[in-house]
C-alpha cells in the first residue's frame, strides 16, 4: 500500500463500518508522513479509535480544534451553545466568559472568536488533567486561562458575580446508557466526560444550583441536555433562582437549557452601577 492508494484504504474503512470512508481515507492519507505511519493510523481507525484523535484535530464552527488521545471530542451539536451565547451577547454586555467542563476548550475558543475584537476575558476549567493540557494549547492564542478542578471549585474567587456567559457542556448521558454508546466514545473518551449520573443530570444539577452566585446580573448559564431532560433541567434552573428557557435546534439535533440571573439584585445588596461605551447600564457586585 502506498500513501496514495486511497481506493484500498477506503475499501478497508468501509468494511470496518466507517460511513464516510472516502473522506476518512483522504484525511488519514494527508495526516501520515510515511506508508508505515499511514498503515498504523489505518489499523487504529479500524480498531475503533476516533478519527479526530488520529488526526489530532476536529473541525468545529469553522475552527480547527486540537484534540488528543483521552480527550472528549467536541460534538457538532454543541455549536448550539455557542450560537445561543452569541445571540445573548447582542443584548447584554459580555466581559467575562467561562467554559466549564471545557474538554478541549472548543466552545470557549469558538465563542471568543465569534465575539471578535471585544475585550473579553476567557476562562476555562475541567477536572481532567489531560483535557486541561489540551485546552491550554488551544486557548493560548486568545489569552484564555485554563484551570483544573471540580466545576466551580476550579475557578478563581475573583470571578464570583462577574461571569456574563457560562458555557456548561456537562455530561448528560445516564449511567445506565453508557454501555450503549458507540465504541469510539465508550472505549476511547474519558468516562468523566460522558457519564451524567443516574438521570444524566448530576453535574447539570450542581451547576444550576451554584450558577447564580457566579453570574453577573443579567448573565446566563447555558447547559447542553437531552430532549427528554427538558422538564427536569427547567426545574433545576428555576430552583437555582434563574429564569429558565429552552433552545432547540432540529438541524443540529441539539437542546440547550438557558438560565438567566435577574438583572436587578435584591434590595439592600451593595452594587456599583457602570455604563459601558454603548451607554448600557449594568449593576456589578
Amino acid at each position: 500500500m502506498t500513501a496514495f492508494d486511497t481506493a484500498e484504504i477506503t475499501r478497508r474503512l468501509r468494511a470496518a463500518g466507517c460511513v464516510f470512508a472516502e473522506e476518512e481515507a483522504r484525511l488519514l492519507s494527508e495526516a501520515a508522513t510515511s506508508d508505515e505511519e499511514l498503515a498504523a493510523l489505518l489499523d487504529r481507525r479500524i480498531a475503533g479509535a476516533p478519527l479526530e484523535h488520529l488526526l489530532g484535530w476536529v473541525q468545529f464552527r469553522g475552527l480547527r480544534i486540537g484534540v488528543r488521545d483521552g480527550v472528549f471530542v467536541p460534538r457538532q451539536r454543541s455549536a448550539l451553545l455557542v450560537d445561543e451565547a452569541l445571540t445573548l451577547a447582542t443584548n447584554h454586555p459580555v466581559r467575562t466568559v467561562v467554559d466549564l467542563c471545557c474538554g478541549s476548550g472548543a466552545l470557549g475558543l469558538a465563542l471568543r472568536t465569534g465575539l471578535g475584537s471585544r475585550p473579553v476575558e476567557l476562562v476555562a476549567a475541567d477536572i481532567d488533567p489531560v483535557a486541561v493540557a489540551c485546552a491550554r494549547d488551544n486557548l493560548a492564542a486568545v489569552g484564555g486561562r485554563v484551570h483544573q478542578g471540580d466545576l466551580f471549585d476550579a475557578l478563581p474567587e475573583e470571578l464570583r458575580g462577574r461571569i456574563d456567559i457560562l458555557l456548561a457542556n456537562t455530561p448528560y448521558v445516564p449511567s445506565g446508557l453508557i454501555a450503549r454508546l458507540p465504541p469510539e466514545a465508550r472505549d476511547h473518551e474519558p468516562q468523566v466526560a460522558l457519564d451524567g449520573g443516574p438521570d444524566g443530570l448530576t453535574l447539570a444539577r450542581r451547576t444550576a444550583a451554584a450558577a447564580a452566585g457566579w453570574l453577573a446580573p443579567g448573565g446566563s448559564v447555558l447547559i447542553e441536555i437531552g430532549i427528554d431532560q427538558v422538564p427536569a433541567a427547567t426545574d433545576l434552573l428555576t430552583a437555582g433562582g434563574l429564569t429558565a428557557r429552552i433552545v432547540r435546534s432540529p438541524d443540529l439535533d441539539a437542546t440547550v437549557a438557558v438560565g438567566r440571573r435577574p438583572a436587578l439584585l435584591p434590595a439592600g445588596e451593595l452594587v456599583h452601577r457602570v455604563v459601558d461605551a454603548d451607554g448600557v447600564q449594568e449593576q456589578i457586585p
